[in-house]
C-alpha cells in the first residue's frame, strides 16, 4: 500500500484504546470526510463494544476487538489512544504492518523509543502523528506574526486531579502540551533545563515547574499541576512584535503591539511625561496597542483528525509529525531528570531529593519534652 491513498479511497480507521479518548476520537471519526471507523479494539472487550456500537450505523458496523492484532487485517490507519506505556509496542507493530497512525501525545514514556519510532516510520513511508491537540487551538494558530523570533514564554497549565493517566506525572501528561507549543517556535537546542517537581497524591511529580533556555536566546519558563482547585490553560509570548497572551480555554488571544519608538528603543519616558507613575492610560493609548482576536469556535481534536486523514490521503507531512512528538519527549524527559535530581536542602539525602523527597522532620519532634516542676 502506497502512502497516498487514490483520490476518493475511503481511509479504514481503528481506534485503539477503548477509555476516554477512545470515545471522543471514535465519535469525532463520524464527521471526517473521507475517513470511516471500522474497529474499536481495547482488551476490555466490553468498552470496545460500547464504543463499536454507539457508532456503529445500519449500514455500516463497527467491530469490536480485545487484540488489536486480530483486527489488522480491516484497516488503513489507526488511532492509539491506549495508556501511553503501550504506546511503543502497538505503533511499532502497526507501522511494521503498514498502517499509517496517530498517536496521543506523549508519543511514549521514553525519548529513544520515540525517536526509533519516528524513523522507523519515515523509513516505512508511513504518515505518524502525535496528538498534540494544543497546535490546533484557535488561539495558538491566529498568532502569526507574533509567533516569529518569540524571545521569552510563560505558560501555565493547571487542572483539577484528573483520576486518569495516572501512568505517567504532570510533565508528560499536561506540561508537554506548553512544552511541544514552544518547541514549535524554534529549530534550536537546548542549552539548559532548569526544573523542580512536587508527588502531591500519585507516584509521580503531580506539580512542576521548567526554566528552559535555547541556544537562539529564547528562554520559556513553564508551570503544571493537576492538584489545582481551579484550570488554567494559559500563556503569554514576547517578540519584538509585542507580546501576546492566550487563553487556551476560552479560547481568546491579545495582542499587545508596540510602538515604532518602542521596538527601535528610542523611547524615552522621562522626556515623554512629566510624571512616569501616572502615565499608563497615556501609554497604552500611544504606545502599546492592544487587539482582541475575533476567534472562530473550533474542535482542535477534530481540526487534528482531519489533519492526519489529509497528510495520510495526499502524502504530506501533518502538523505534528513523529519527530516534533518525539522531541517533546526529550525535553520533557530532560525535565524530569532535572526534577530528579532537585535536591531541596543544602546538605540533602537520598530521601530529599526529587519529586517524592520528603522534609525533614522539624526540630521541635526531637528535643525532649521540658520536665515538669515538682
Amino acid at each position: 500500500m502506497s502512502r497516498q491513498q487514490s483520490v476518493g479511497q475511503e481511509l479504514k480507521v481503528a481506534v485503539i484504546g477503548g477509555g476516554h479518548l477512545g470515545r471522543i476520537h471514535a465519535k469525532l471519526l463520524t464527521q471526517v470526510e473521507g475517513a470511516r471507523l471500522v474497529a474499536v479494539c481495547d482488551p476490555n472487550l466490553e468498552a470496545a463494544t460500547t464504543i463499536a456500537e454507539a457508532n456503529s450505523r445500519p449500514e455500516e458496523s463497527v467491530a469490536a476487538y480485545a487484540d488489536y492484532r486480530e483486527a489488522i487485517g480491516e484497516f488503513d490507519a489507526a488511532i492509539i489512544a491506549a495508556p501511553t506505556g503501550f504506546h511503543g509496542e502497538i505503533a511499532s507493530t502497526l507501522i511494521k504492518a503498514g498502517k499509517h497512525l496517530f498517536v496521543e501525545k506523549p508519543l511514549t514514556h521514553e525519548s529513544e523509543e520515540a525517536k526509533r519510532l519516528a524513523l522507523l516510520a519515515s523509513s516505512r513511508n508511513r504518515v505518524l502523528q502525535v496528538g498534540h491537540v494544543e497546535r490546533f487551538n484557535p488561539a495558538f494558530t491566529a498568532l502569526g506574526e507574533f509567533g516569529v523570533d518569540v524571545k521569552y514564554v510563560e505558560a501555565t497549565r493547571a487542572s483539577r486531579f484528573p483520576g486518569r493517566c495516572l501512568d505517567v506525572g504532570v510533565v508528560m501528561d499536561l506540561m508537554i502540551h506548553d512544552l511541544d507549543l514552544v518547541l514549535s517556535l524554534t529549530n534550536a537546542a537546548v542549552r539548559s533545563i532548569h526544573a523542580s517537581g512536587l508527588s502531591v497524591v500519585s507516584d509521580h511529580e503531580d506539580i512542576a515547574e521548567a526554566r528552559i533556555e535555547f541556544e537562539c536566546g529564547l528562554v520559556a519558563n513553564l508551570k503544571a499541576s493537576r492538584v489545582s482547585p481551579a484550570p488554567a490553560r494559559d500563556m503569554v509570548l514576547y517578540s519584538p512584535a509585542g507580546f501576546a497572551q492566550i487563553d487556551f480555554g476560552k479560547p481568546a488571544l491579545a495582542m499587545v503591539k508596540a510602538s515604532d519608538s518602542l521596538s527601535r528603543r528610542t523611547f524615552d519616558l522621562e522626556a515623554e511625561a512629566e510624571n512616569p507613575l501616572k502615565y499608563a492610560d497615556e501609554l497604552f493609548d500611544q504606545h502599546l496597542s492592544c487587539e482582541l482576536k475575533e476567534l472562530e469556535p473550533r474542535n482542535a481534536i477534530l481540526d487534528e483528525l482531519h489533519d492526519f486523514v489529509i497528510s495520510v490521503q495526499a502524502g504530506g507531512v501533518p502538523v505534528v509529525d513523529g519527530n516534533a512528538g518525539a522531541r517533546a519527549v526529550t525535553v520533557a524527559e530532560a525535565i524530569l531528570d532535572a526534577i530528579a535530581e532537585r535536591s531541596w536542602y543544602a546538605n540533602a539525602s537520598d530521601d530529599e531529593i526529587g519529586a517524592k523527597g520528603q522534609p525533614r522532620r522539624r526540630i521541635e519532634q526531637d528535643r525532649v519534652a521540658p520536665r515538669r516542676a515538682a
